[in-house]
């Protein structure tokens, strides 16, 4: 792989000089006379939550999780920890699609944990992340649930910027997930992918598509007709792969061209097993239409 042509002298400076962001966000989410409320908000720095929603009544909150700066550049670090207590139902999105703005070879990351007592049920949904060319990209997502908690998430990447004809031929764009219950690991996942790389264009690899989506679900029922309906759903423009590696674990894997092709067929998915799953039926937040 060649060695990328150099930013310009003033680019690279602006970016190197840049003051970086570190921010963190702790929210705990209880059930209170049977309404599900954010009893725990504290952050430092750029993250707050936006609004506190009811669109399915009290039992379930949902919360809005807003980054002012719309992007993470290069020396970034973002830090997000969510618990869900017993009993309590709550769902995480965002108003936009996130940003990895490239930079001067400093390593932006952003660190996810998800805790979810016995009874309690947690979706984590954000719109995707765009990765621009030059990012230096790190993730971290570590689920714990306990007992018959359940969760329902999903991660959706999209590699550089076609739209402003922009291909991810520099930087990198790496990814750590950890799934567990009760304390044992259900599922790890350890990705890297190099700007420019031949596997994205390989029929081995991403098949000169840019768009990666993995959505899991931890309390998965055993129900083969409803594995049967996530796989039989349209693929328009999309590859998709259903699996379920363990016990009560379903992962669905989705490849495709563009942001809203790979979010619609994983929308579609958890418009069938959001019932099955969590009791309640599938009613998508106001925020992703608009």
């Amino acid at each position: 792989m060649q060695a990328p042509p150099p930013l310009p002298e003033r680019m690279r400076t602006a970016l190197s000089q840049r003051p970086a962001w570190h921010a963190r966000l702790q929210l705990g989410v209880a059930l209170r006379d049977g309404r599900s409320v954010l009893g725990r908000c504290e952050h430092h720095g750029p993250l707050r939550i936006q609004k506190v929603l009811y669109p399915e009544g009290p039992g379930l909150a949902q919360l809005l999780m807003l980054h002012p700066p719309s992007g993470i550049a290069g020396g970034d670090a973002l830090e997000i920890g969510v618990h869900a207590e017993s009993g309590a139902c709550a769902l995480l999105t965002t108003p936009g699609a996130g940003k990895w703005y490239k930079s001067a070879g400093r390593v932006a990351r952003q660190s996810v944990r998800l805790r979810v007592d016995a009874g309690a049920a947690l979706e984590w949904l954000p719109q995707e992340a765009i990765v621009f060319d030059r990012a230096e990209a790190e993730q971290v997502l570590h689920v714990d649930c306990h007992g018959s908690a359940r969760c329902i998430g999903w991660d959706i990447a999209v590699l550089g910027r076609l739209g402003s004809d922009e291909r991810f031929e520099h930087g990198r764009w790496q990814q750590r997930i950890d799934l567990c219950r009760d304390g044992e690991r259900l599922w790890a996942e350890r990705g890297r992918v190099d700007g420019g790389d031949p596997l994205l264009r390989s029929v081995v690899g991403w098949n000169g598509l840019h768009v990666c989506g993995l959505m899991w679900v931890i309390g998965m029922p055993d129900d083969e007709a409803l594995l049967d309906a996530c796989r039989a759903v349209p693929a328009d423009g999309v590859r998709v792969g259903v699996t379920a590696p363990r016990d009560a674990l379903l992962l669905v894997r989705v490849l495709g061209d563009s942001a809203e092709r790979v979010r619609g067929c994983l929308g579609a998915i958890w418009a069938l097993l959001r019932p099955a799953v969590l009791g309640r039926p599938a009613v998508p937040p106001r925020i992703w239409s608009t």
